[in-house]
């Protein structure tokens, strides 16, 4: 079996390269890769790496990500997450492969306080969201077999993110404001990524229809309290850091000014991932506890 890797260089890629490779061979592409388009804003050369690789699985973890520069950059942020998506799907019906792809919960527009399922009714609330929503249905229109994760707050001990930014910012400030009004469940790149090998040897195996699903870690916090769980965290292994416990301040949303509105709740219903796939998802704490000890020991 071949497997063809978009956006191998990001949080997610990089562990995709580690649990996809027992499954076949694996071709890993970045944006700026040489031999082999892997850039998504050219969409004529990935359908042409597809072409060239002729690969049984499409994995896609490449996306802008730049919510708030979304906004003005609307051309490439669709081009990227809408249209290359669209892209891929044709060319995974042509060469009859697998697409395997990565969405969010921004597809939603964050009301409500209950975990959203897959078949609720979706309303973006930024550019971002809507780019990623449009990829979704392209790649459902055309008709390919596939994969669609829906996900959250990703983090990784590769790359940047909320781990590595909080705890450069208790070492380096005397008080800190985090938001305590958006909720949601931190989720580990290498979760992502051991789910994804699971479900693609599954659907392989026992020939799983087309779906989207849910994947995210169990349980369900705010930034300030993620924020205080990885302050505690440090103290508890002796981690230095500048910022009191009482520094750290619990503030609503409205006290930040983004350019991009985030949407308040994040929740998303895992059952349908866990049903399908056999599947028990671990709670949020044990992936940052684990990621934190990897970061902290550097």
């Amino acid at each position: 079996m071949k497997i063809l890797l978009f956006g191998g260089s990001g949080q997610v890629g990089w562990e995709l390269q580690r649990s996809l490779a027992p499954l076949g061979e694996l071709v890993s592409l970045g944006r700026n890769s040489i031999e082999l388009c892997g850039d998504l804003a050219d969409l004529k050369g990935i359908a042409q790496t597809v072409d060239v690789v002729k690969p049984d699985i499409i994995v896609n973890a490449a996306a802008y990500t730049a919510v708030d520069n979304a906004e003005s950059e609307s051309d490439l942020a669709r081009t990227v997450n809408t249209l290359a998506p669209g892209a891929l799907a044709i060319a995974a019906k042509c060469n009859n492969a697998l697409l395997v792809h990565y969405s969010t919960d921004y597809v939603f527009d964050g009301s409500g306080d209950h975990p959203r399922t897959e078949d609720e009714p979706t309303a973006p609330i930024n550019v971002y969201g809507e780019t990623k929503l449009g990829g979704e249905q392209q790649i459902v229109t055309s008709g390919c077999q596939h994969l669609i994760f829906r996900t959250s707050w990703v983090y990784a001990t590769y790359g940047d993110n909320f781990i590595k930014t909080m705890l450069r910012l208790a070492q380096e400030r005397d008080s800190l404001k985090v938001i305590n009004d958006q909720i949601g469940a931190p989720t580990g790149a290498d979760l992502l990524a051991d789910i994804s090998a699971h479900c693609i040897r599954t659907t392989q195996q026992q020939a799983i229809t087309s779906g989207c699903y849910n994947l995210v870690a169990k349980g369900y916090t705010s930034w300030y309290d993620y924020a205080d769980f990885i302050f505690n965290f440090a103290r508890q292994v002796n981690i230095p850091l500048k910022i009191k416990p009482e520094d750290v301040l619990s503030v609503p949303s409205h006290e930040f000014s983004t350019v991009a509105k985030r949407p308040f709740n994040s929740r998303l219903d895992t059952s349908k991932l866990q049903n399908t796939f056999g599947l028990n998802l671990p709670p949020w704490q044990m992936g940052v506890a684990r990621v934190l000890i990897e970061i902290l020991k550097k």
